[in-house]
């Protein structure tokens, strides 16, 4: 199975991926846990913490239902760390050609980020035929990606950047677009209190987008 293959399968489980940023691996396992109760079971983790590895460990050893990958990867080194963390997949904001090949390298279905048909088009020269969108609203948002669709119809995109519950709706309905990824899922206060039962209908909400 090709990563392209790879990717598309792991995107087509939800319509919604959280995006995460974790600074306590315990609290990432019962944050997991509860996603995956509402039926969000792709989530990423940012790299942009200093437990982030640790919580992508956590969550992989702890949730093995969950599917979990490494958000924000900017460097080669990074490509390994969170592949030896337990991650499932890569997401990075844009793409370089040193990333993608060490992502090729170590066989690590990475999603590449991408705001311009000129950007995609390189990606898809390299094999990356599954991109992420970003930043989706200040990039163009609904109506841009609708206009990909056409010159570009063999690429398909995961908006993330600047989503909301509404927004998702309109991108879920183009036919270029397998998800979205958003923190909105998770908001600040949940996490400071535990409300862990209000993640968990967030996450239904969100599951419920694409039925």
């Amino acid at each position: 199975m090709s990563n392209n293959d790879v990717l598309i399968a792991l995107l087509t489980r939800v319509p919604v991926i959280p995006v995460l940023t974790l600074t306590d691996p315990d609290k990432a396992i019962l944050l997991a846990r509860a996603l995956v109760a509402g039926g969000l079971d792709v989530l990423e983790v940012t790299l942009r913490t200093k437990q982030a590895l640790k919580s992508i460990e956590a969550i992989a050893r702890e949730v093995p239902e969950a599917k979990v990958g490494a958000g924000t990867v900017l460097t080669t080194s990074q490509v390994d760390e969170a592949m030896s963390a337990g991650a499932h997949f890569l997401v990075s904001p844009g793409s370089t050609r040193r990333l993608t090949e060490a992502a090729a390298i170590a066989r690590a279905p990475l999603l590449p980020g991408v705001a311009t048909a000129s950007e995609a088009m390189a990606m898809a020269e390299m094999g990356h035929h599954v991109l992420k969108f970003f930043p989706a609203e200040p990039a163009g948002g609904v109506a841009y990606l609708r206009s990909l669709a056409a010159p570009l119809p063999h690429l398909t995109f995961c908006p993330t950047g600047g989503i909301d519950p509404v927004k998702a709706k309109s991108y879920l309905t183009l036919s270029n677009v397998v998800c979205v990824g958003g923190s909105w899922v998770t908001p600040t206060l949940a996490l400071e209190t535990d409300d862990w039962s209000m993640i968990t209908r967030l996450a239904c909400e969100c599951a419920a987008l694409r039925s």
